[in-house]
Parts: C-alpha cells; sequence; structure tokens
C-alpha cells in the first residue's frame, strides 16, 4: 500500500481561497511498506489538492483506510459504493456544494460527517449542521486535531451486527418512546426514528441517567469526547433537530427537557 508522509502542519504564505492561511506540509516520502491494519475507513472530500493530500497522508499514517473525493458528485457516489464510517466534508465545493452533498448521503447512510469551512459566518455552520453533520471544524485547522476527531467519533459504539448480536432485553421506555442501548434503536410510537449518530447518541446519553441535568460540557465529554474544543452551544443544535425527529414541543419537553441555568435532562413521556 502506497502511503504518503508529510513533516509537521505548518501554515504558508499563501492563503485559501476565502483569505485564510491553508495548512500544508513538505512531502518527504513515499512508501510502499504495508501500514497497520486499517481502524476505519474514511473519505476526506476536498476540491484544494494540496490540503486533500496532507489530510489524507496524516489520516492514513494513524491507521485509516483513507479515501480523497475532489467534487460534490464524486462524494455521493464514493459513500455509496464504500460506505465509509466517516465523511470529512468540506461544504465550499464547486458544483454541488458540501450542504446539499451532506443532505443527500443522510438519506441512506448514517456515517459520521464532519464539515470543514473557509466561512466564518455561524449561518454556514449551523445550515451544515441542520442536514446532518456531526461535527465541524472552521479552516485553518489543526491536522492533527482532525485526526483526534475522527478517532474519538469511531470510539462511540455503531449499530450493526455485533450490536444486534449483544442485544438484550434492556430497553428505556419514556411514555410512547422506547430507546434500546444496545442495539442502537430508537421508536416513538411502534415507529423507528431516523437519527444521525450524535443526535442517537445524545438521546442515549440523556436517556441513561434520565434523574440528572446534564450540562452542556458533560454532554460535550459524554458525546464528542473529553478532548472536544469548539461552541459548546453545539449541543443546542443537535438537541433541536433531535426534539423536531421526536416531534417534541419544547414548552411540553416530553422527551427532552431544558433545565435553565444548567442544561438539559431526559423528559418522562
Amino acid at each position: 500500500m502506497v502511503r504518503l508522509r508529510f513533516d509537521e502542519d505548518r501554515p504558508t504564505d499563501r492563503g485559501d481561497r476565502a483569505g485564510c492561511p491553508r495548512l500544508t506540509g513538505r512531502l518527504v516520502g513515499v512508501t510502499d511498506q504495508p501500514s497497520a491494519p486499517a481502524t476505519g475507513r474514511v473519505l476526506v472530500v476536498e476540491d484544494e489538492m494540496t490540503l486533500a493530500g496532507m489530510v489524507a497522508a496524516y489520516l492514513s499514517r494513524a491507521g485509516f483506510d483513507t479515501a480523497v473525493v475532489h467534487t460534490g458528485i464524486e462524494a455521493v457516489a464514493a459513500v455509496r459504493e464504500n460506505e465509509p464510517d466517516v465523511v470529512i466534508l468540506d461544504l465550499g465545493l464547486p458544483g454541488l456544494d458540501g450542504i446539499e452533498v451532506c443532505r443527500q448521503i443522510r438519506t441512506f447512510s448514517d456515517c459520521y460527517i464532519v464539515i470543514t469551512t473557509a466561512r466564518k459566518e455561524e449561518i454556514d455552520t449551523l445550515i451544515g449542521l441542520s442536514v446532518g453533520a456531526d461535527d465541524y471544524l472552521t479552516k485553518p485547522f489543526s491536522v492533527r486535531e482532525l485526526v483526534a476527531r475522527v478517532q474519538t467519533v469511531l470510539r462511540r459504539p455503531r449499530t450493526g451486527s455485533r450490536a444486534h448480536a449483544q442485544k438484550d432485553a434492556t430497553v428505556w421506555s419514556f411514555g410512547d418512546l422506547r430507546v434500546d442501548p444496545v442495539g442502537h434503536e430508537i421508536h416513538l410510537c411502534d415507529e423507528p426514528v431516523a437519527l444521525t449518530p450524535t443526535e442517537r447518541d445524545l438521546l442515549i446519553t440523556l436517556a441513561a441517567r434520565p434523574a440528572m441535568a446534564f450540562t452542556r460540557a458533560q454532554l460535550i465529554e459524554e458525546v464528542w469526547g473529553a478532548g472536544w474544543v469548539g461552541d459548546e452551544h453545539l449541543v443546542d443544535v443537535h438537541i433541536a433537530h433531535l426534539r423536531r425527529k421526536l416531534s417534541d414541543d419544547p414548552d411540553t419537553a416530553r422527551y427532552v427537557t431544558t433545565v435553565r441555568g444548567v442544561g438539559y435532562r431526559m423528559g418522562k413521556g
């Protein structure tokens, strides 16, 4: 397997298309030596080829089976064909932009999606999360931090054959809502609810300790991991999407209750 190897991250004097410093690296070697067994499949979707190559090289060096595409159309096709565990998705793609790519992927895949963007406006991040992204990074970013984010999300338990094989009779009930923490399945009025991995993890975290009022920081640590760095109001965005999918009016809060001055707690149903 051919692997690229870069030296330390460092900003260049040239800016990216939005005027931000661009991370790059010096290509110092190409080897044909086999890597360690892949710990997950990652698809990098980035039209800036130097950055895409460096991100892919760092992910490969960290043990991930990594592929790169440069357009939105290629990204949707690659997710369908290869079923990656994580997609690193640039919002500013030509043609089919990252928002529409994310929207299309969410119609057939629950892979983790981490969006990257050079746009500083909050609305861009919120739009990306509203169509099913799990996390985000704003350019310029540290490639090491990106790799750490990928490692963190892949440590979360996933729905799959192993989970179903271990499934037992433990299902938590909150009125019409059923939460299966082992099979990672959510049912409302006996109908399955399609949640993103992050929405599902948030709900399971709340349901596991229904009497506890979680702060945003505690939910970040439980779901995103202790090393996550960013705006804690990311939690509010995902809670809002979760409530919408559960048809849960914030005023009545049957399933997710806001605890003013603290954060969130599981509702009684």
